[in-house]
């Protein structure tokens, strides 16, 4: 999600208008309306400002990048279908723990 749709989503949970939202924040309602079409991009601390004026907050904290899923199903999608179902198959049975048998 762009930070343009960030500010949209903010501002029409909180049920404000741009105007509104431009009074709040002291930003243009034009540049406003720019970040939220995707013609440019808010500064982080823009972005920041209007969530927050709209009684939301970005909590931004760096953590380890793990791309575990992404090879995971990197596998699962270059395995041949038999392969997949029989794996899913097999995942089914062990989530029944054999119940049913």
């Amino acid at each position: 999600m762009r930070g343009g749709e960030l500010i949209r989503e903010a501002r029409t949970r909180a049920g404000l208008t741009q105007t509104e939202l431009s009074e709040r924040t002291g930003r243009d309602r034009s540049v406003i309306a720019r970040w939220e079409q995707g013609v440019i991009s808010p500064p982080v601390e823009s972005l920041l400002a209007c969530v927050h004026a709209c009684g939301y907050d970005i909590p931004l904290v760096l953590v380890p990048l793990d791309e575990s899923a992404d090879r995971e199903i990197r596998d699962e999608l270059m395995a041949a279908p038999s392969e997949r179902v029989a794996r899913m198959l097999e995942q089914l049975g062990q989530k029944r723990g054999g119940k049913g048998r």
